[in-house]
């Protein structure tokens, strides 16, 4: 490992869980009812039964143990209330946070005696989204969008150096967006081999201000993708929000988004912008193809990260014991 450039990828893995496993908030309601409803009519009905056997054969003819059929029907009504309570919960918890982040924001706008323009904003909604889901088998999973559409998966992580395709940072995350994962998987190269990369790759998932701010400040040279490849060559990117000015910059002066994408197009296809791809993508190619690896054999989001760790461990082992072998048939120099 060079650590001269280092690329950073995520490639969604599904989980070892079935999307139709998951149901909706408004749907879990309407089944838990419906079951609940179900479980009811049945017991009465039994009830009824055990009074007219009782009439006739006596008490003690009649077992009073409940039938297999409906335990596991009142057993699944309550594992959807469970879940229906745990998105709630959720809900309730990242609107609290959403709410203290506004507070914050707020008071130091007023510090700064800055308004913010436009009417004010609806308070978070504390009641989940009725197509919020929770998987069953795996309810630490989540609903990702990938080539193969919509899978339930985790979200992998890895960061690879440019010398032998060696891992040199991994993790797994429950978001199906990189963006919050550029800086923790930076900072991770560095507290894994004692130093930070010259350089740092990575695609248009990971681009934001206060990611190229993060990478600035780190002394890093970035080249991450401000949109489509051949749009960024060009200079030219299309559906592309523009990026608001920082705070305290000039009037007229460019964001870091705009200069990254400026960046780019002056290096054309010779930067090593190009590495992005080439590095992270046959890495996955590896692991999953030549590996087999297309699916967490464990379940829950601790178990799954160990898994990932595990799978990253092989590859590199196996690149370690090519490079090695490879450098055994080579020819000695003379002398």
């Amino acid at each position: 490992m060079k650590l001269g450039h280092v690329a950073l990828d995520g490639t969604k893995i599904k989980a070892n869980a079935s999307k139709h496993k998951a149901m909706s908030y408004e749907r879990m309601e309407n089944r838990a009812s419906e079951l609940e409803a179900e479980v009811a009519k049945w017991l009465s009905t039994a009830e009824a039964a055990d009074a007219e056997e009782d009439k006739l054969y006596g008490r003690d003819k009649t077992g009073d143990e409940m039938p297999d059929w409906i335990a596991d029907k009142k057993l699944r009504a309550e594992r959807i209330r469970e879940a229906k309570a745990e998105l709630e919960a959720e809900a309730k918890a990242a609107a609290e946070a959403k709410l203290k982040a506004e507070v914050e924001a707020t008071e130091k706008r007023e510090a700064e005696g800055r308004r913010k323009p436009g009417r004010q904003a609806a308070p978070p909604s504390t009641e989940p989204d009725a197509k919020a889901q929770k998987n069953f088998t795996d309810p630490q999973s989540r609903i990702m969008k990938s080539k193969d559409g919509f899978v339930q998966a985790y979200n992998a992580q890895a960061a690879v150096d440019a010398e032998a395709q060696i891992i040199v940072a991994q993790d797994v995350t429950q978001s199906a967006v990189d963006c919050a994962q550029l800086v923790p998987m930076t900072d991770a190269i560095e507290s894994n081999l004692g130093r930070k990369p010259d350089q740092l790759s990575a695609d248009a998932g990971y681009c934001s201000e206060a990611n190229l701010e993060a990478l600035e400040n780190r002394n890093i040279d970035a080249y991450v993708a401000t949109g489509r490849a051949k749009d960024a060559v060009a200079g030219t990117v299309k559906g592309e929000t523009p990026a608001a000015t920082p705070a305290g910059s000039g009037e007229g002066a460019p964001t870091r988004v705009e200069a990254m994408r400026a960046k780019i197009k002056a290096g054309g296809h010779e930067s090593p912008y190009r590495l992005r791809k080439q590095l992270p993508e046959p890495v996955f190619g590896q692991i999953k193809q030549a590996r087999g690896f297309r699916q967490f054999l464990l379940r829950g989001f601790e178990k799954v990260r160990a898994e990932w760790a595990i799978v990253c461990t092989v590859h590199n082992l196996l690149k370690l014991a090519h490079r090695r072998s490879l450098s055994a048939l080579s020819p000695t120099p003379a002398g």
